[in-house]
């Protein structure tokens, strides 16, 4: 029974594709092929490799090109953040009094929902770092600094201060281009 050069052909690149070893070398075995029958039964060791390595060649992630972009398309809308930072402060402490547990999870509850509006406005490019103090107002004094590495050009910051009759709030918001 002699093989098309079709099947031939594919049956070579899958053996390749495999790692098919014949117990004959290539050589001898086309050899035997061209000049005559194949043995009907002829020795093979084959291996695949492992499933998992084969799906994780199969699922490769795409690469993306670099955009070479080193500043931001638009800036930061900083009113826009002061406008977030009032609303979220004035309505979550207008009635509230100074309550230390109260307000350790209030601090947590209000910067997530002042990230989740900053983080609605869709602003590309800007990682965000939201911190809000919250203390007891009782004719004290406090002084509170921050400090970051960054790029003056397209970083910035947001800033609000809330007071009402027993308790301040201080909301930052600063916005650090990733490029």
């Amino acid at each position: 029974m002699m093989m098309s050069d079709n099947a031939k052909d594919r049956a070579a690149r899958s053996w390749k594709k495999r790692g098919s070893i014949s117990s004959l070398s290539n050589h001898e075995f086309w050899r035997k092929e061209i000049h005559g029958r194949i043995k009907d039964s002829m020795s093979t060791a084959s291996y695949m490799d492992e499933p998992s390595q084969r799906d994780d060649i199969s699922r490769l992630t795409v690469q993306m090109e670099n955009t070479y972009q080193l500043g931001p398309p638009k800036h930061f809308p900083v009113v826009t953040v002061n406008h977030i930072l009032k609303d979220v402060l004035t309505s979550y402490l207008q009635v509230e009094e100074y309550e230390p547990e109260l307000c350790r999870q209030m601090t947590k509850t209000i910067s997530e929902v002042i990230k989740a509006q900053v983080k609605d406005l869709m602003i590309p490019r800007y990682k965000l770092i939201v911190i809000v103090h919250i203390g007891q107002l009782n004719r004290q004094s406090i002084l509170i600094g921050s400090r970051c590495l960054w790029d003056p050009k397209s970083d910035t910051f947001s800033s609000y201060v809330f007071r009402n009759s027993s308790l301040f709030a201080l909301a930052n918001v600063y916005a650090v281009y990733l490029e």
